[in-house]
């Protein structure tokens, strides 16, 4: 049995924290040990009850002598970082071990600032540990190359029931997520029912100049049961890589309008699985929209089901562990 340990330092939940939840889940079910590790204790966060819920270990490495002291007290077969802090610490540490390291590349926005310098960092010192990209636009930002292994998700065993003429915002309240331009997309395309799930450091300004056209719901561990509250993903973001929202959403039928930013131009096919548009494209986005509230129930049906389709085919929870796997180099 190969020993896998999977490294972030978080204090939320976000895209990195839902792809570790996943790969977790995935790895465990194939038969790995799997352990996540909090690089810092940052207090009560969501993914650790995912995690339990589970029966996934997970504990708090105690910053960087303690990741090296259980490195090297009980070294894993593989240590998998995620995130630019895990990245640059697990890839100093895991050598002085013995252990080989792995980093998956998630995010498609470039830095502002100081963030700028250990993102470049990062990518400059990828070539000393295995790598892992999960869209084609950030395999292009990383100067040694790496695997492509696009996000991926557990397909339900069924799809949500025909969802409201809703349209909704999952993500992060920040910039690059575009949470302003969904709120300017919910004045420009009125009628549907606008909901946006998340937290962030937007939220509070948002929620008090768009509160009124806008249901603002906060962060949520996870989307479980709120699916059916939604009949249309909207995607604002200004950068992307290949959002893990996006997969769910299409995975329970749900289709997603987007900017064509990131991946999404690989997964979504407009007026097929959902609908794309160019960036910034506002009144783009507002024209799909209208096209979607005039479908039938059966034109509805066709799209949920195609975007299902889409998961099933190439980004189940099975082919992405198969393929992290691989990069592992674990022995038969």
């Amino acid at each position: 049995m190969s020993t896998i340990w999977l490294l972030l330092d978080s204090r939320g939940m976000g895209g990195i924290e839902s792809h570790v939840g996943e790969l977790a889940e995935g790895l465990r079910a194939g038969g790995d040990a799997v352990r996540v590790l909090f690089l810092h204790d940052h207090g009560p966060h969501p993914l650790r009850a995912r995690l339990e819920q589970a029966g996934i270990v997970w504990e708090a490495a105690g910053g960087a002598r303690g990741l090296l002291r259980r490195l090297r007290a009980n070294p894993p077969s593989v240590l998998h970082t995620h995130g630019y802090k895990a990245n640059l610490i697990g890839r100093a540490l895991a050598p002085l071990a013995g252990v080989r390291v792995v980093a998956t590349y998630h995010a498609g926005e470039k830095p502002p600032g100081r963030l700028a310098w250990y993102d470049r960092a990062d990518r400059w010192s990828a070539v000393l540990g295995g790598r892992i990209a999960v869209s084609r636009p950030i395999l292009a930002r990383l100067p040694f190359g790496a695997t492509l292994v696009p996000n991926f998700v557990a397909l339900p065993a069924r799809p949500a029931a025909a969802g409201p003429d809703a349209v909704g915002f999952v993500g992060r309240m920040s910039h690059e997520k575009g949470p302003d331009l969904f709120c300017a997309l919910a004045a420009t395309a009125p009628g549907p029912v606008y909901i946006a799930f998340g937290g962030g450091p937007m939220l509070d300004d948002l929620q008090a100049t768009h509160g009124a056209r806008v249901d603002f719901r906060g962060p949520r561990a996870g989307m479980e049961g709120a699916w059916e509250e939604l009949g249309l993903l909207a995607v604002t973001s200004r950068a992307e890589g290949l959002p893990l929202a996006v997969l769910e959403a299409m995975a329970h039928g749900r289709p997603v309008a987007a900017f064509a930013v990131g991946g999404l131009p690989e997964l979504i096919v407009d007026g097929v699985n959902g609908y794309l548009v160019p960036a910034g494209d506002l009144g783009g986005l507002a024209e799909r929209i209208a096209c979607w509230r005039a479908l039938t129930a059966a034109g509805r049906a066709a799209m949920a089901a195609a975007a299902r389709h889409t998961i099933a085919a190439g980004f189940s929870r099975e082919a992405g562990v198969a393929a992290t796997r691989a990069i592992y180099r674990l022995p038969d």
